[in-house]
């Protein structure tokens, strides 16, 4: 706590394509650090999705172009823990002569690299660590800071229904909405402004849908998007539509980026670990919630990922009863 007292220029970097959790804790970092008078910059490899403009309104978010950062006595991961997550501003960052800080919730895999850090895995956000930390630090959070801890919150719990929703998490809730946030209004910014395209990418992937495993596992693998056909980047709704299947217990969406490279979503309902899975390919996540970049072509990957995913069953951990 005492670097973030002692410091005076920060720059909060995300990881790429930043999400509510991580876009959130920087809005918050950012109006606490503000708040004890210091300079603070936040810089992504990636814009801010449109949904999340209530809080590009309140705090500047830079996107790295390429150049230089400006001058600054500490770097500060957010909801990250690898500089490799950074994309572009990786080498950028790992070159500035600046200290090194962590804030995150993720499993680490390999020996500590930073100067400091604030990892709890248990920990339902990383916004939620920037309350903490906020507090530890005697400063009231503002509306605006309020804003991005609730973020974190909702997102990374699914408005509160995933298994990470624990009593600090609804605690905090409620004491942001003291500050006079709005909840449906938040709501609405983040999951009700979704394109007219959506419901027909949605059952583009639904018709990929194939059961292994009695129906415990559920797999989509979506190709690229064909001319006229809409594609589908964010998996959450896909994801959960499985989820609601009452025999599913794992979850695995692999979509096509592009030749050659696929991406992994993965999801549990059970004791099931889907970061070791994913950590078998070179992602990581949460044991409920994990990804992943995969060399190979479609084909090729799903039956990799699949194989490893039904070796997974055999376990007695993977057995375990509903989350």
């Amino acid at each position: 706590m005492e670097a973030l007292r002692a410091g005076q220029r920060f720059v909060l970097a995300g990881h790429v394509k930043p999400d509510g959790d991580c876009i959130g804790a920087q809005a918050a970092l950012a109006g606490t650090l503000a708040a004890l008078g210091k300079q603070v910059w936040i810089y992504n490899p990636d814009p801010p999705e449109p949904q999340f403009d209530y809080l590009t309104r309140e705090f500047r978010f830079r996107t790295f172009d390429g150049g230089a950062l400006p001058e600054h006595d500490w770097t500060v991961l957010l909801d990250i823990s690898e500089l490799s997550r950074c994309g572009p501003l990786e080498p950028v960052l790992r070159a500035a002569n600046s200290r090194k800080m962590v804030i995150d919730h993720h499993v680490h895999v390999g020996p500590p690299w930073w100067d400091e850090a604030f990892v709890d895995v248990d920990c339902a956000a990383s916004g939620l660590l920037v309350r903490r930390i906020a507090r530890a630090l005697g400063v009231e959070l503002d509306r605006a800071s309020a804003l991005g801890v609730f973020t974190s919150l909702v997102t990374d719990t699914g408005w509160f229904k995933y298994s990470n929703t624990d009593a600090e998490t609804l605690a905090t809730a409620a004491e942001l909405l003291e500050l006079g946030l709005e909840p449906a209004r938040i709501y609405g910014s983040i999951y009700q402004r979704q394109s007219a395209e959506l419901p027909l990418a949605l059952a583009r992937g639904l018709s990929r849908l194939r059961y292994h495993a009695e129906r415990r596992l559920a797999v989509i693998d979506l190709p690229r998007a064909a001319p006229g056909e809409s594609e589908l980047v964010d998996s959450d709704l896909l994801l959960d539509i499985l989820r609601s299947v009452e025999a599913v217990e794992v979850v695995l969406f692999l979509r096509e980026a592009q030749a050659g490279t696929c991406k992994l979503s993965a999801r549990s309902k059970t004791d099931y670990d889907v970061q070791r899975l994913a950590g078998r390919f070179g992602g990581g996540g949460h044991r409920k919630a994990a990804g992943a970049t995969i060399q190979g072509s479609l084909s090729e990957v799903r039956e990799r990922v699949v194989a490893a995913a039904l070796e997974g069953f055999s376990t007695p951990a993977a057995s375990g009863g509903r989350a």
